[in-house]
C-alpha cells in the first residue's frame, strides 16, 4: 500500500486528509483546532491522533504535504501605477498565488502609505508599474520610498523592465530582500502574471511558513509547499479542465466561506454571451480567485454585519436574532463551535450573506451606454452565467442541514440583474473537504486527484 498525508494548516481548523494511492480513494480525514498562537504542533499533533485512531496507529505515510493558510494565511500589498490597470494587475499576481491583498497603493506612495505596510504586518510587497518601455518614474520612486524605510517584508518587483536595473540598485542600496520578475503588463492590457506569481510562492515556501511557526514541525512533513487557496486554485481548475482521457466539469464557480475569509473561484473564460456587449478592461484569466477578508465566519464576523443593510439588520432582529451581537460572540470566540438550532440558523444567515457579497464582488458586471444603434453594453469581468456547477465548501456550507439554499445567494438575483451570475447551475458539495488537499495531491498525481474528486464532490439538491 502506499498512502499519502495532506495536511491544510487553516486559520481555524487544522485539517488532514490520508489517501490511498492504489485504492484511488480517501481513507480517513480530521480536524483540529489550529493553534498557531501557541505551538502549531498541538493542533497537528491532534488532529494525527483522531486520524489514527480510525486508521491504526502503526500506518506510515510515504509522504506528507502541506499547505497554509494560518495566522491570516499570506498578506500581501499590491503597489502599481494605475489602479484600473498595473494596480488590478498586480493585485490579480497576489490572488492567483493564493495571497490575502491586505493593501492597494496607486501612484507615488507617500511615508503615511509606507507606514501602513509597517503596520499590517505585511509579509510580500509586489511593486508594478509601468508597461515596458513608459512610465519609470513612479515605480523609481514607489522603490526608493520603501528603500528608505523600515519594510522588511520582501519586495518583489515586477514593473517596467526598462527601471530594473535601477530597482535593483536602489533596493540593494537600502538592504532590502527584493526580487526582480518579468513585467505582469508588459503592453497595455496584457497580462503576464506567471514569474511573479511563482516568485511569490517560492518566497512563501522559503520565509513565510517560518514566520507562521509551522517551522516548528518540518521533521514530521515532507514540504509546505502552497498558500492553502493556491490549492483549491489548482484543484478546481483540475476538476474544471480534466486530464488526459478523465473529462472535466466544465466552467464551474466555488465558493469558500471559512473562519477569517470568503474565498470565491470561477472557470472559465467568461466572455460576453450577447452580440449586444463588449469587453471592457483587463482580461480575465479562466482560474480566476477573490478573495474577501472582510467577510469570514469568526476572525471576520463582524465585517459580514458592516455588509448588511439597516433594513437586513431589523429584520432579523423582529425574527428574535440579534445578529449584531452574535457576530461580535463569534470574533471574540474563534474556536466556537454550533449545537443549538438558533446556532445553526445564525451561522446560515451569516455564511449566505458572505455568499451573497463574495458573488457580487467576483462576478462580471454590465454597464448600458446608448449608441445610434441602440442599446449597447460593456462588460467588465467574466460573463459566469452558464455556469455549470457551483461548489460548495468551507465548514459552515458541509455542516448546513440545507446547503443549496445557501448556495442560491450565488445565482442569478432579481435586485441584481446587471450582474453576471449563475442562472441555473447544479450544485455540488464538498462534503469532506477535499478541495485544498486534491490541489496538493494533484502536484504529483493529477489523474488520481481528479477521479477522487468527481467520486467525492456529490450532487445536493434543497432539503437533501
Amino acid at each position: 500500500m502506499k498512502y499519502y498525508l495532506l495536511v491544510d494548516f487553516g486559520s481555524t481548523f487544522t485539517k488532514l486528509t490520508a489517501v490511498d494511492l492504489e485504492k484511488e480513494d480517501i481513507i480517513s480525514t480530521s480536524k483540529a483546532i489550529t493553534t498557531v498562537d501557541t505551538d502549531i504542533t498541538e493542533g497537528y499533533e491532534k488532529a494525527l491522533g483522531l486520524l489514527r485512531e480510525n486508521l491504526g496507529y502503526d500506518i506510515k505515510f510515504d509522504k506528507v504535504i502541506a499547505c497554509s493558510s494560518a495566522a491570516g494565511g499570506l498578506k500581501m500589498a499590491a503597489i502599481g501605477l494605475v489602479e484600473e490597470l498595473t494596480v488590478e494587475a498586480a493585485k490579480r499576481v497576489c490572488l492567483g498565488a493564493g495571497a490575502k491583498v491586505e493593501l492597494v497603493l496607486s501612484h507615488n506612495i507617500n511615508k503615511s502609505e509606507v507606514q501602513s505596510i509597517i503596520d499590517k504586518n505585511i509579509d510580500i510587497i509586489l511593486l508594478a508599474g509601468g508597461t515596458n518601455g513608459g512610465n519609470s518614474e513612479c515605480v523609481i520612486h514607489n522603490a526608493t520610498q520603501l528603500a528608505k524605510s523600515n519594510v522588511k517584508a520582501p519586495i518583489v518587483f515586477a514593473g517596467n523592465k526598462d527601471a530594473a536595473d535601477t530597482i535593483e540598485e536602489i533596493l540593494s542600496t537600502g538592504k532590502k530582500d527584493f526580487y526582480i520578475c518579468e513585467n505582469v503588463m508588459p503592453r497595455l492590457n496584457v497580462l503576464n502574471i506567471d514569474s511573479a506569481k511563482n516568485q511569490i510562492k517560492e518566497i512563501f515556501v522559503k520565509n513565510i511558513i517560518e514566520a507562521k511557526g509551522i517551522k516548528k514541525i518540518e521533521q514530521e512533513i515532507d514540504q509546505v509547499i502552497l498558500p492553502t487557496p493556491n490549492a483549491v486554485l489548482l484543484a478546481a481548475e483540475l476538476l474544471s479542465k480534466g486530464y488526459d482521457d478523465e473529462i472535466g466539469l466544465g466552467d464551474l464557480m466555488i465558493t469558500d466561506v471559512g473562519g477569517a475569509t470568503t474565498d470565491m473561484y470561477s472557470m472559465g473564460y467568461g466572455y460576453p454571451k450577447q452580440s449586444n456587449v463588449v469587453l471592457r478592461g483587463l482580461d480575465e484569466p479562466f482560474a480566476k480567485r477573490t478573495v474577501e477578508g472582510d467577510l469570514g465566519m469568526r476572525y471576520s464576523a463582524i465585517g459580514i454585519v458592516d455588509s448588511m443593510s439597516h433594513g437586513e439588520v431589523t429584520h432579523w432582529n423582529k425574527q428574535g436574532i440579534d445578529i449584531v451581537t452574535e457576530a461580535v460572540n463569534r470574533r471574540k470566540h474563534i474556536e466556537f463551535i454550533p449545537k443549538t438550532e438558533h446556532d445553526y440558523k445564525v451561522e446560515d444567515i451569516l455564511a449566505s450573506k458572505c455568499i451573497d457579497t463574495a458573488t457580487s464582488r467576483h462576478v462580471g458586471i454590465l454597464e448600458g451606454v446608448y449608441t445610434p444603434l441602440g442599446m449597447m453594453y460593456y462588460q467588465l469581468g467574466k460573463d459566469l452565467t452558464t455556469s455549470n456547477y457551483i461548489i460548495g465548501t468551507g465548514g459552515v456550507v458541509i455542516s448546513s442541514d440545507n446547503p443549496v439554499k445557501m448556495l442560491k445567494n450565488a445565482i442569478q438575483n432579481p435586485s441584481k440583474t446587471m450582474e453576471l451570475r449563475p442562472k441555473a447551475p447544479q450544485y455540488l458539495l464538498d462534503k469532506d473537504y477535499i478541495l485544498s488537499a486534491m490541489g496538493l495531491l494533484s502536484l504529483e498525481q493529477p489523474e488520481i486527484a481528479l477521479r477522487i474528486m468527481k467520486r467525492r464532490i456529490v450532487e445536493i439538491r434543497e432539503n437533501d
